[in-house]
């Protein structure tokens, strides 16, 4: 298959694109730049318009990271329209993409489902409330839109925590690499993690198995709270974590968005990836870990 991908450059994307390589298909890169054999923007959409025509697929990972500094509201603003208007913009080129790609991929998030404490989280489960739920919400909702176009298969996909070399993980080494690391606040906010290996082979599974549609969870069947999390870093890393980070710090350095992505979170279970046959090669929290700090 010739597929499509926004925001290849990123972590995911890297790792997508080079998975797609060793299964025999070719990943192409949307490009902002003139550089690419595929251009676009947020703001402008596809170069040309009907740049889409003759894939196979799209998978849609751009988008601007939500982790990237304080949520002051000019970027909230960016945030929101870098999803929903970046995905609208995917979906326009799709309507007048002929011969159009048969599957479209959508990433999202299990933000989606805003902070539902313990309660156990499947692709059933009703949204949340929150920004990040509403920026889900709004993204999904032009993915879904999608769906009414022919012969077009739509996937949703709510990714979690990644682990690996980079993202989320890269960000809480060097705190625990000095043995300062330690639960945020009370530490029983469930964290739905999945290694970076197990997100890319999700996402191959969902472009080639046909009866994958609609919402799908990206996430490894065993969520963890915070303190389960904390402990099973600091043991892959040889590290004591008995310093916890008290909430009103978090408010203080990250503001709004440590309530959010911080301080609570989302116990989600990956229903239909598992009823449609996926096995995961990571899903033991200390393995999985361990793998990604290989």
């Amino acid at each position: 298959m010739r597929v499509a991908i926004t925001g290849a450059s990123g972590f995911v994307g890297r790792a997508l694109s080079q998975a797609l390589k060793e299964a025999g298909h070719t990943p192409v890169a949307v490009r902002r730049d003139a550089s690419g054999e595929l251009r676009w923007s947020v703001e402008r959409g596809f170069d040309p318009p009907e740049a889409l025509s003759g894939y196979d697929a799209v998978v849609h990972l751009a988008g601007e990271n939500i982790a990237g500094g304080r949520w002051t509201d000019a970027r909230k603003q960016s945030i929101r329209a870098s999803r929903v208007e970046g995905t609208r913009r995917v979906a326009d080129a799709l309507r007048i993409a002929d011969p159009r790609p048969s599957v479209f991929i959508s990433m999202s998030a299990v933000g989606y489902y805003g902070a539902r404490g313990s309660s156990q989280l499947d692709e059933n489960s009703e949204p949340g409330e929150g920004f990040l739920a509403d920026v889900c919400g709004a993204w999904e909702a032009e993915a879904k839109a999608a769906s009414s176009l022919e012969d077009l298969r739509v996937v949703r996909l709510r990714l979690g925590t990644v682990l690996g070399d980079g993202g989320a993980l890269a960000k809480m080494l060097p705190a625990f690499k000095m043995g300062v690391g330690g639960r945020l606040g009370a530490g029983d906010q469930y964290m739905s993690w999945i290694h970076l290996d197990d997100v890319v082979r999700g996402i191959l599974h969902v472009l080639t198995h046909e009866e994958c549609s609609g919402a799908v969870n990206l996430t490894a069947p065993e969520p963890a709270t915070n303190a389960a999390f904390t402990a099973a870093l600091g043991k892959a890393l040889h590290r004591p974590t008995f310093l916890p980070v008290p909430k009103f710090a978090l408010r203080a350095a990250f503001g709004e968005m440590a309530e959010h992505l911080l301080l609570t979170g989302q116990r989600v279970v990956p229903k239909r990836l598992l009823e449609t046959g996926f096995e995961f090669q990571h899903p033991d929290l200390g393995a999985a870990l361990s793998a990604a700090l290989r």
